[in-house]
């Protein structure tokens, strides 16, 4: 069993940690004010997004995983009906807010699809490490 990286229980891996590095709660004018100059909606600005805020936010994360937080998402890209926007959704009873809510952001599945890879390219050489591994084991 994957144990959570901090606390002694099993490690149920949800997409919803890839946004926590754009995750804005207390801190709207440090991290908030930088985001905002950036439109997810703009391939390019959204490259920048996912690589300096997204993926740089989960490098605590140890190969293994990576590999099963990834293998989450791919589940979720696979299936067809899955509605990406929900996980943008902001609970204004819980202290979380995301720099942009569900109905800023124009295709919230092409934003994991491009999480997806470039998670992917970035940590290949861990992922193929996971890979090799019997994951029956962890």
């Amino acid at each position: 069993m994957l144990k959570h990286p901090f606390l002694d229980e099993e490690y149920s891996p949800n997409i919803s940690y890839f946004l926590g590095g754009i995750e804005i709660y207390d801190r709207e004018e440090t991290l908030g004010e930088q985001l905002w100059k950036l439109d997810p909606n703009s391939t390019r600005d959204r490259e920048v997004i996912i690589e300096k805020y997204i993926i740089h936010d989960l490098r605590y994360l140890s190969y293994r995983h990576k590999f099963v937080l990834l293998k989450e998402l791919e589940n979720k890209l696979s299936d067809e009906h899955f509605d990406f926007s929900i996980v943008f959704t902001n609970n204004p009873d819980e202290h979380t807010s995301l720099a942009w809510s569900e109905n800023e952001i124009d295709n919230p599945r092409k934003f994991f699809e491009d999480i997806f890879r470039v998670a992917s390219k970035i940590w290949s050489g861990e992922l193929e490490r996971a890979r090799l591994e019997d994951q029956s084991t962890w």
